[in-house]
């Protein structure tokens, strides 16, 4: 019994330390997938910010949470299991999906640039696709509503890319490495959105020290530094984000354009891209970047615009066509069982 019971006990060490093992392979795959989303999160955390400013720094923080709730469920609920059950079913629907959501990205870029350029004809646009809220719940609503469509998009675009990175094997793996990658990035993303939003009122803090030491006089810098500047700051990230969103929803188009074969638009970026690193040897690779970042900007500026029409057109007809059905069919509905 007692050599029994030992052999017992080495093999469930010998177990532990293949789960252990396992364990670490999977932070190990998780960190390099998250790494080869990184491009897509930095857009992610650029835009997010927008959708808080206008609103009472009361509701700044509760915004967020809506939001990062929203995102938890766009990666954990939907997108994860859809990931899995696409690579196994119909692998070759992801790249269309994704180019979809791409064009998607560019519309929503493009529109906001256009609402500065014409805000006219923006207020226009916008009034045909719905009609606009008065009040400030059915304002805000819509902005979560709106931000949560938009991480959708980024979040489809970082859990295809981490289930790129992530070698063949068994689907529990595939899943619990996609489960990591989603749930770090959503806390890094939204847990650095919301100290961002803050900072303002971190400065308030400071200026308001009263202290009379070098140390005391120096929080007060910081903290008027931040009330001054987190204004212009961001006014900034919202350029940035709304640039991100143009040039990740072109970046998008272009590869799944070259997915099936014109990869002509790719090769056309990629040698500008190289032409501008060899003729500039001062930092090449952010030349590089910075030229190829443009390229895609520039498709995804012509796919926006191509979007705007579409949607003011087509989309939002059809849409609203589908949502009157509804009523409709419970209108039915509702006479059969009186019928009855």
């Amino acid at each position: 019994m007692s050599v029994g019971l030992i052999a017992l006990l080495d093999d469930i060490a010998a177990l532990a330390k293949v789960a252990a093992a396992s364990l670490d392979d999977i932070a190990g795959q998780a960190a390099k997938a998250g790494a080869k989303a990184a491009g897509v999160v930095i857009d992610d955390a650029a835009v997010t910010p927008r959708y808080v400013t206008g609103f009472s720094a009361a509701r700044e923080l509760p915004i967020i949470g809506k939001i990062a709730i929203g995102s938890l469920k766009n990666k954990l609920l939907i997108l994860l299991p859809a990931a899995l059950v696409l690579s196994l079913v119909a692998p070759q629907a992801i790249t269309p999906l994704l180019m979809i959501g791409g064009l998607y990205l560019c519309y929503e870029g493009v529109e906001k640039v256009y609402a500065l350029v014409m805000p006219h004809a923006a207020h226009a646009h916008e009034s045909a696709l719905e009609a606009t809220s008065l009040d400030a719940k059915s304002i805000e609503d819509e902005k979560v509503a709106g931000a949560i469509k938009t991480d959708f998009i980024l979040s489809a675009e970082i859990m295809a890319i981490t289930l790129s990175a992530v070698p063949s094997g068994s689907m529990v793996t595939q899943a619990i490495i996609l489960a990591v990658v989603g749930l770090g990035i959503t806390a890094a993303v939204y847990g650095g959105v919301a100290l961002i939003v803050k900072a303002d009122d971190l400065g308030l803090m400071l200026a308001r020290v009263r202290t009379a030491s070098a140390m005391g006089a120096l929080l007060r810098s910081i903290g008027k530094g931040l009330v001054t500047g987190m204004p212009y700051f961001l006014k900034l990230l919202g350029i940035v984000g709304t640039a991100a969103m143009i040039w990740v929803g072109g970046g998008i188009i272009v590869h799944g354009l070259e997915a099936y074969g014109f990869g002509g638009l790719a090769r056309l970026i990629h040698d500008a891209g190289e032409a501008i690193a060899h003729a500039v040897p001062v930092l090449p690779s952010v030349l590089r970047w910075v030229v190829e970042a443009a390229g895609a900007g520039i498709i995804g500026i012509v796919a926006g615009l191509v979007a705007i029409p579409l949607a003011a057109y087509v989309v939002s007809p059809a849409w609203r066509y589908l949502k009157s059905l509804l009523p409709r069919r419970r209108q039915k509905e509702a006479l059969a069982d009186e019928k009855k």
